[in-house]
């Protein structure tokens, strides 16, 4: 899947990542699903007691993701991004929908991801208007 357009847009998503200047860069996670229409970002941060999710920007960040998953011959684009950021370099893996359980509901599969990337610690969401 690597060419000089998605490595571009893949260093462009963690210049984006980077802008969120309240938390640490470092252990942060996105995970994206995409299809047709659709582009769901989520970010997530490893805070070492429990995990805190942070709003995304959906004018940058979603136009990033976009160009990427379209970057991808039709037929052939991905469901899925992992994106994690650690030791100050990122990996990016990409889940195909045939790789995906039909039976599994999105939020609780964005759940098992984050935990499998940093454990079984609480979640914390931001009350309305905090972030």
């Amino acid at each position: 899947m690597e060419n000089d357009e998605v490595e571009k847009i893949l260093n462009e998503i963690g210049q984006i990542l980077s802008e969120d200047k309240a938390y640490p860069l470092d252990n942060t996670l996105l995970f994206a699903r995409l299809d047709y229409g659709m582009v769901g970002p989520s970010i997530f941060k490893n805070l070492g007691n429990h995990i805190l999710y942070r709003s995304p920007d959906l004018d940058t960040l979603g136009y990033a993701l976009l160009d990427l998953w379209e970057e991808q011959p039709e037929g052939r684009r991905w469901a899925e991004m992992e994106y994690l950021i650690k030791d100050g370099k990122f990996e990016a893996v990409f889940v195909y929908p045939d790789e995906l359980d039909p039976e599994e509901e999105p939020m609780d599969r964005r759940t098992r991801i984050v935990r499998r990337y940093f454990g079984d610690k609480p979640i914390v969401y931001p009350q309305p208007g905090e972030e």
